[in-house]
């Protein structure tokens, strides 16, 4: 494999039934990055991808399991390379942008730059309900996780190695790209973004993403990572929440008794018993899940530090 300023490069393409694309795609980052290797991992579709692909020069990966974070799993698992080019085999993505993204990532030593979706004013393919979704949850990983991402949604991301081989790459589907943010996020991981158009899919191809569908999953598993990666922060807030509705039923309870000496309302009592005792469990699980995400964070940590930063090897 030639070397971009020294280093090995891997141009990973996801793809399920992008079979009147995908040759054009191979052939633009091709001629963007004549140095790197292309290879195409095929989500078992139904069309010609794959032989399309293999074709156009690429080398194809059949993955099984349905779903791009399944695909993701499979290619930082077997590809080998100092840095990755990851983009979608739909031909929505500027392959022209790719150098300056690497350039980006060798000069300034950093482990992710994300290519921002900057769509054409008369292309209808980055959709309204897309573009206010990814609005929504980029500003939700901010407020939870920290600022860092406009557009954490985007698919065109070139990665270093330590950051791929240390990424536990845990989602199925379209979420795939949160858990690629916030594990950036958590990591304190350098990162940048550069602008890149974004154009309409090839004719002939459908998007297989669904506005609610993947939206709530995507949300659902900003939530996921949050419990997972802030426990101290959602568990407590959660016992607060408790401890305020325990308030509100048993301050009443309490005045009256000191009052009449009586508890008429037990179901009241118990309630109120109840959420404060489900307070103090959650304040106790959040202590104890801090201390084991610590753990697991110092742990993906080392294995980060234990593969070298990226840069310029060509001098």
């Amino acid at each position: 494999m030639d070397q971009v300023r020294g280093n090995r490069v891997a141009v990973i393409l996801p793809c399920y039934n992008e079979a009147p694309a995908i040759a054009s795609v191979v052939a633009g980052f091709r001629a963007a990055l004549p140095e790197a290797r292309i290879y195409v991992f095929d989500n078992a579709s139904s069309d010609d991808t794959a032989a399309v692909a293999r074709a156009a020069g690429a080398t194809v990966v059949t993955v099984r399991h349905r779903g791009k974070g399944n695909v993701v799993r499979r290619m930082f698992a077997d590809v080998e390379a100092d840095i990755y080019l990851m983009a979608d085999g739909d031909g929505t993505y500027a392959a022209a942008s790719a150098r300056e993204m690497l350039d980006r990532l060798i000069d300034e030593g950093l482990d992710m730059v994300v290519g921002c979706r900057v769509p054409d004013t008369t292309s209808v393919a980055y959709r309204p309900g897309h573009k206010f979704g990814n609005r929504a949850l980029t500003g939700a990983v901010s407020r939870i996780f920290g600022e860092g991402f406009t557009d954490m949604l985007s698919g065109y991301r070139a990665l270093s190695r330590r950051y791929v081989k240390s990424f536990p790459a845990l989602s199925k589907g379209f979420e795939i790209e949160t858990e690629l943010t916030i594990h950036a996020l958590e990591l304190r991981a350098p990162h940048g973004e550069v602008a890149t158009a974004y154009g309409e899919r090839a004719a002939g191809t459908a998007s297989k993403l669904t506005t609610w569908g993947d939206g709530f999953r995507i949300g659902r598993t900003i939530m996921r990572l949050h419990m997972l990666e802030r426990p101290m922060e959602f568990y407590l807030t959660l016992a607060l929440a408790g401890v305020f509705v325990s308030l509100w039923l048993g301050v009443p309870v309490i005045l009256e008794y000191l009052e009449t000496g009586l508890v008429p309302r037990f179901p009241t009592a118990i309630a109120a018993v109840g959420f404060m005792l489900g307070s103090l469990l959650m304040a106790v699980c959040a202590l104890i899940l801090d201390s084991v995400v610590t753990g697991r964070r110092e742990a993906k940590r080392l294995v980060y530090l234990g593969i070298p930063a990226p840069r310029d090897r060509s001098r």
